[in-house]
């Protein structure tokens, strides 16, 4: 609708300065033409707006101009309640905060617009942390959080995967992220791309060197990249196996992250068994499957059914023998 439209040109306005007319045409996906004519009609409603015309023109309030805007949908009301699980904002020490300005945005709500919103926070919870993923020690990412939004280059004390004493790194770092409860820290070292786990993190140090990134990079951008390089990274060993159907669901479910496409039935639409492939590090990886007994089948390659096969003896050698205790 034009008027959600023009306030939230208005909005950006307040919030941006001076914005280029295509940036805000695509923001609201109309076109240049369009959002001229919504600022004539902001100009004749009273709403000091002008256009700079140049190259690095755009469009602006006069300074000093602010409305109190409280024009929100019933369901822009109830999404600001959508909130996710305290323990992202209690790392971040916003908790408080959270609760506060919630308050305060319940204070500004629309009288009509309130039961819905205080409903939504009492009927819809979020919580990022997935199934039987144990509890995770507390992390401490304020040296972290302070470096992102100070702009400071930050010396690290890191722990990679499978060593047990830290390097020594310093980074220039875009942001932090936290994904399924994990936090991560977006940075480049050495002017290449790095992800950081927060929790291996052992020491963090800010300098006093401003920090230094490559213009015009955005922490979303970078992510989508790491997240695309982890997803699709190929696997060196292609396990192929074969998945009894009453299985299916818990297998897909364990192994989601290295499927190299759908299952395919064996033998016909109804058969009892599917083929399926695994992308993974190493032929070691065929020992998780161990937990599924004789209802997955590695086929190949054979390295991986030898480490079954060894792995399988063993267990029976522990437990095989009649009347051990």
């Amino acid at each position: 609708m034009k008027s959600d439209r023009l306030l939230s040109i208005l909005l950006l306005l307040q919030t941006r300065g001076l914005v280029p007319a295509s940036e805000l045409a695509e923001r609201l996906e109309v076109s240049v033409r369009t959002i001229y004519r919504d600022i004539e009609a902001l100009a004749a409603s009273g709403v000091p707006v002008y256009a700079e015309r140049g190259r690095h023109g755009g469009i602006a309030l006069l300074p000093g101009f602010r409305t109190d805007v409280t024009g929100l949908t019933a369901d822009e009301a109830r999404a600001l309640f959508v909130l996710a699980a305290e323990g992202t904002h209690a790392a971040l020490g916003l908790d408080a905060a959270l609760g506060s300005a919630l308050r305060k945005v319940m204070a500004a709500l629309p009288e009509p617009h309130r039961p819905a919103a205080e409903l939504t926070s009492r009927r819809i919870l979020v919580d990022p942390v997935r199934w039987m993923s144990g509890p995770r020690p507390a992390v401490d990412i304020a040296e972290l959080h302070d470096a992102v939004l100070t702009d400071r280059r930050l010396r690290l004390g890191y722990r990679h995967s499978g060593t047990s004493d830290p390097r020594t790194y310093t980074v220039d770092p875009y942001g932090l992220v936290v994904k399924a409860g994990v936090w991560y820290l977006v940075a480049d070292r050495d002017g290449v791309l790095r992800l950081f786990r927060a929790d291996r993190v052992r020491r963090a140090g800010l300098l006093d060197a401003p920090v230094e990134r490559r213009p015009g990079v955005e922490l979303a951008d970078l992510w989508d990249e790491l997240r695309r390089q982890v997803e699709e990274r190929p696997g060196r060993v292609r396990l192929r196996v074969r998945v009894r159907r009453s299985r299916l669901d818990l297998f897909l479910r364990l192994n989601a992250g290295w499927l190299t496409g759908e299952p395919r039935p064996e033998g016909g639409a109804g058969g009892e068994w599917l083929r399926a492939e695994l992308a993974v590090d190493s032929v070691e990886h065929a020992r998780s499957l161990l937990s599924f007994g004789p209802n997955v089948e590695v086929l190949s390659p054979p390295e991986a059914r030898d480490v079954l096969a060894r792995h399988a003896a063993a267990v029976v050698a522990l437990y095989g023998a009649a009347g051990t205790p």
